[in-house]
């Protein structure tokens, strides 16, 4: 499956056929979303029931999760895995929660309700709409507020009523919780990043000054819902660890919110325990807890993009290619040597003009799309045939 291709909602329904006793029950389900990072806002892995051959990225994750995430919660609250009607209900979800202000939203939700729409209402909701530059190329490319429609989602179908105002609330508390959290603590760049991540990732509420105030502990306490509170918990663990450490003051602010949530002190301490394994296994790919220089970091997020898309568009590049005898030997003949200047001005040229004819590559086209050429240059030759490059050892 390829989640970012043309039906990969509907590959998904008939995966999911054959794993309908995947998720018995929420508790499970929050569990297994929360393994997989999807619950921290970091997807770091996907159901085995999705099979792909690609080598998913994170958004591409964060995508399936998402559906996952609704589908389950839909199969267990209503006990019915009719994927069809599933799909009904979830346009009629977003369309109550009035996330169709943009001009694209609205398209989506007011026109023909097809598996095809629905990736494109997915992709909304899960790409961050910042600016350009971090939306295409970015380590902050997610809604880290995902799991946020899920409870959503959870409460909708038993009460539709007043869902806006609950998502409005919903956002308020996570926001304030993660605020005071990163309050309590000695703040560096890595928390300045994670503050970023989830202002960015605000739909319901702005983030401004007046929505950080002291009452959102009151409605905590009156908070009743115990999966909302679960996840309320699981924000401020990984708030408070994200720097591999639990101080005194960090600790007494997560031990009075858990009380204050209803949970013991040995639960609470377990949602740390986890969220610190978490961490311990994917430390290498939370991006908000990476400090390199941001032009390496920029630099590695394009390599990644690239990666993508020429793999991708394999055959499609080793036919424009084939129409381009001079654009392959000068490819070849960087494999073993450095090109001229006039040489690289030609292979430029020429990868632009086929760019032109691959959408998906069409980045390229920008200005200072330019930079990725070497990355390009790197990755082509592994598409050639062996008879174009002597030396190549296959691995």
């Amino acid at each position: 499956m390829n989640p970012s291709a043309a039906g990969w909602i509907d590959k998904f329904g008939s995966l999911v056929e054959n794993n309908q006793s995947l998720y018995t029950d929420y508790q499970s389900l929050y569990a297994g979303l929360k393994q997989m990072g999807f619950v921290y806002g970091v997807n770091t892995e996907i159901s085995a029931f999705v099979t792909s051959d690609l080598k998913l990225s994170e958004d591409e994750k964060a995508k399936v999760n998402l559906l996952t995430a609704l589908y389950g919660t839909f199969t267990i609250e209503l006990e019915n895995n009719d994927f069809s009607l599933f799909l009904e209900l979830i346009f009629k979800f977003y369309q109550d929660l009035k996330v169709g202000n943009s001009s694209l939203l609205h398209k989506i939700l007011i026109g023909k309700k097809t598996s095809s729409q629905l990736e494109k209402l997915i992709d909304s909701r899960v790409y961050l709409e910042d600016n350009l530059l971090s939306k295409t190329f970015g380590g902050l490319i997610t809604n880290s507020l995902l799991f946020i429609d899920v409870l959503l989602f959870k409460q909708y179908m038993h009460q539709p009523k007043d869902i806006r105002a609950h998502a409005e609330r919903l956002e308020y508390l996570t926001i304030n919780i993660t605020y005071h959290a990163l309050n309590s603590k000695e703040q560096n760049k890595s928390d300045e990043r994670l503050a970023q991540l989830f202002a960015s990732s605000l739909t319901f509420i702005d983030s401004e000054a007046e929505n950080f105030d002291g009452t959102y502990r009151e409605q905590l306490l009156q908070n009743k819902s115990i999966y909302e509170n679960h996840y309320f918990l699981d924000m401020a663990c990984l708030t408070v660890w994200e720097d591999k450490s639990l101080e005194y003051q960090e600790s007494e602010f997560i031990f009075g919110l858990g009380k204050d949530l209803g949970f013991s002190d040995d639960h609470i301490k377990r949602s740390v325990q986890e969220i610190q394994n978490f961490f311990k296994m994917n430390m290498e790919s939370v991006p908000f807890l990476k400090d390199t220089n941001l032009a390496l970091q920029l630099y590695d997020s394009m390599s990644k993009v690239v990666n993508k898309l020429i793999l991708r568009n394999s055959k499609r590049l080793q036919k424009e290619l084939a129409e381009s005898k001079e654009l392959v030997f000068l490819i070849s003949k960087s494999t073993v040597k450095d090109l001229t200047p006039e040489e690289k001005k030609k292979v430029q040229n020429q990868l632009i003009d086929i760019f032109k004819s691959i959408p998906s590559l069409a980045i390229f086209i920008l200005p200072g799309g330019a930079v990725l050429l070497p990355i390009f240059i790197k990755l082509i030759p592994k598409l050639l045939p062996s008879s174009f490059d002597e030396n190549r050892i296959e691995k």
